[in-house]
Parts: structure tokens; sequence; C-alpha cells
């Protein structure tokens, strides 16, 4: 018997697990988890598209296009913006927006530019920045996690940039 009394030997509670299973797959209804997973991707959608337009509200249609394209492929975005909307750490484009604010640019926080070669110097910028830093500064595991996440979106970004 169970500390609370609920679950006694003899009940078999496989049975009802097993016949609750078969009439949830009988039914043809769209599970929970599928439902929670279209769900996720939505709101991760919605946050690579506030992750870029805090760095690139003046870029053209293709440069947004590719960086959807990226954060889809690579389930991060250069923002650090995760689907829940908290920020996974201080990224690169983060930091050069900070920089902006530092030297008395309070309206144009536009990283990107408005042509897709700026989006592309300022990715690269950003991806050197990531590769080398000025300052060793030790980071939690889920901070490392999240800058190799980043390397690879500004790396997946940057390739369709140049192929543009």
């Amino acid at each position: 018997m169970y500390i609370n009394g609920i679950g006694t030997a003899g009940y078999p509670l496989t049975g009802y697990t097993a016949r609750k299973t078969g009439r949830s797959t009988e039914s043809g209804t769209v599970g929970f988890l599928e439902t929670e997973e279209k769900a996720a991707q939505g709101k991760a959608a919605d946050q690579d598209e506030k992750a870029f337009e805090m760095v690139g509200p003046n870029a053209p249609q293709e440069v947004k296009d590719a960086w959807m394209e990226a954060a889809k492929e690579v389930n991060a975005n250069g923002m650090g913006i995760r689907g829940n909307g908290m920020m996974s750490h201080i990224s690169q484009m983060m930091v050069q927006r900070l920089n902006k604010q530092l030297k008395g640019e309070t309206v144009n926080f536009d990283i990107l530019g408005n042509t897709v070669e700026s989006a592309i110097q300022a990715t690269k910028k950003a991806l050197y920045d990531l590769e080398h830093p000025v300052v060793y500064t030790p980071r939690s595991i889920e901070v490392q996690q999240a800058r190799i996440k980043e390397g690879e979106f500004y790396r997946a970004f940057l390739k369709r940039l140049e192929q543009l």
C-alpha cells in the first residue's frame, strides 16, 4: 500500500492505461503533444520575427526571409530570444545594439542596415566578436550552449545572405 492509501496492491493499473491509450488513438484526434509542438513552433516564429525587428527594421524583405529561414533551420535566432520570449544570453547582435545606445543613438537601433551588404557586414562582425571575445568570462553550460547555437545561426544566416 502507498503512504496515502491510494493504489493498494491488487489493482492492476496497466489495464486502465492500455485502454485509455487505445481509445485516444482510435478517436483520430490530434494529440496533446502534437498540438503543443505546433504552438511552440508558432511562438518560436513570433520570437524570431520580434528578434529581427530589434536589429533590422529597415532591412529588405530578402534579408528578413534569410533571417527567418536560418532561425527555422538552426532553431535559434541572432538575439538569443527563446520561444517563451526570454533571452538565453546577451547575443553579439544585442551587444552591437547596446553599443549604439551607449554612443548616444536613442532612435536608430538598426544593426542590419537597409541593404544585403550591410546585413552581411553586421553578421560577420557579430560572428567574429562571438568567436574572439575581448575578455574571458566564465559561463554556465546553458550560456555556452546558447552561444554555440548563436554561432550556428550567424553562419546559416550569412550563408543565405551571400547567396542573394
